[in-house]
């Protein structure tokens, strides 16, 4: 086998939660060429990974928005042209979905995902030629990694690695000392752990010698951690920052803790200590997967207190 093209998209977790792939092919592969088509605002996850050798980005969700656009039928051919530059022994869809598809479909190899009754949207499994039935109650991440070992006629059981390498220069906004990195943010409401429990979780942390730093997106969720450090006895907001950016200084913190979204899970890739807070969500199907060092807390009805955190926390801390 020489080459393989991976297909993931979106979103920032289901990105990450695809990086063990790569590192299970090119353990049983070394020389094996892989390439990964993303959606360009996630493209700097898998160009972490010193086994990727081309990223290709695509902009789906832009596009959408501007059919109507010249630049926007430019983009789309100058992608397509990308995609079907190479002939791949194996083109895998660990998505499922129809957008995936299509893009699987035009690019050349032997194109592989799931059968109907398990992929997310089952008129995917029409752009396949083989097709493949992975459990719907595994874990994401063990369902991509079986996906590719199916596929690719390996055994499934190999040691789990993310594989992820972020710089070691850390940012010039960072304060100095022990840092706590809180990931207070999230796409939906009923994800969110309260306000009151961040401000209590913050003051034991401080009490443990650690400085806060709350990353924040868009100006939604950078209103809230404003807010929130503004009540935290030792807190900052970092300012806009990259994925790598973020990475390196998750890489350099003595702890995470963060709701469940994507900068959660690539704490966890990371293989820094990391509590996950699920409110609202199976942690069995999307909770952090990874080593000892990877704790998830809560899950659907259910609210960990602050006390919790720290408990679990314990071992990792000064």
């Amino acid at each position: 086998m020489r080459s393989v093209l991976l297909v993931k998209t979106s979103s920032m977790g289901d990105v990450i939660h695809n990086l063990p792939v790569v590192s299970d092919l090119r353990r049983l592969w070394p020389k094996l060429i892989i390439d990964w088509v993303v959606e360009e605002s996630f493209a700097e996850i898998p160009r972490l990974h010193p086994g990727v050798r081309q990223v290709i980005p695509v902009a789906i969700r832009r596009w959408r928005k501007s059919l109507g656009s010249r630049n926007t039928w430019q983009e789309m051919a100058a992608a397509r042209r990308a995609l079907q530059a190479n002939c791949y022994d194996f083109v895998i869809d660990t998505q499922g979905l129809v957008k995936s598809a299509v893009l699987t479909r035009l690019a050349d190899g032997l194109r592989c995902g799931y059968t109907r009754h398990v992929a997310r949207e089952p008129l995917a499994a029409l752009a396949y030629d083989c097709r493949y039935d992975i459990p719907r109650t595994a874990h994401a991440v063990e369902r991509n990694r079986w996906l590719a070992a199916a596929a690719c006629e390996y055994p499934p059981d190999q040691p789990l690695r993310y594989g992820l390498q972020a710089p070691t220069t850390l940012p010039e906004w960072l304060p100095g000392g022990p840092l706590a990195v809180l990931l207070t943010a999230t796409s939906r409401d009923d994800k969110l752990w309260p306000e009151a429990h961040w401000v209590a979780l913050s003051e034991l942390l401080h009490a443990r010698g650690l400085h806060c730093v709350l990353p924040a997106g868009n100006a939604r969720e950078r209103e809230r951690a404003e807010r929130l450090a503004a009540q935290m006895p030792a807190a900052s907001v970092a300012p806009p920052s990259s994925l790598t950016e973020l990475a390196s200084v998750m890489q350099a913190a003595r702890c995470v803790v963060g709701v469940d979204t994507g900068l959660t899970h690539l704490a966890a890739a990371l293989d820094v200590p990391v509590a996950a807070i699920a409110v609202s969500t199976d942690p069995a199907l999307t909770g952090v997967h990874g080593g000892p060092s990877a704790l998830n807390l809560g899950g659907i009805g259910l609210i960990p207190s602050p006390d919790d955190v720290m408990q679990r926390l314990q071992a990792w801390l000064p």
